[in-house]
């Protein structure tokens, strides 16, 4: 099947949830994202929608160490502005 791109959301196709609550993966979609047997999926729910998402174990690592390194850059910034918010009360 093709994939539908909608601007932010990619669709690779349907799947229907079988008697036993599995779903099959749109093997495109499984080559994409490099999903192999055995792969671990978490699935999440958004508070505000009615839907489920799957995310790679791998990929929560990626975004975590992107979000960690963003983090220590922005404390660096934080720890240079602060002798400066220090100087501003200090009577010359």
């Amino acid at each position: 099947m093709e994939i539908k791109d909608a601007g932010f959301i990619r669709c690779f196709g349907s799947a229907t949830v079988g008697s036993r609550g599995q779903v099959v993966i749109p093997i495109s979609a499984r080559r994409e994202l490099g999903i192999d047997p055995g792969s671990t999926l978490l699935v999440f729910h958004p508070s505000h929608g009615q839907g489920l998402f799957l995310l790679k174990t791998d990929a929560i690592d990626t975004m975590l160490n992107v979000m960690s390194e963003g983090l220590s850059r922005f404390e660096r910034v934080v720890k240079d502005y602060r002798p400066y918010e220090k100087t501003r009360g200090k009577k010359e």
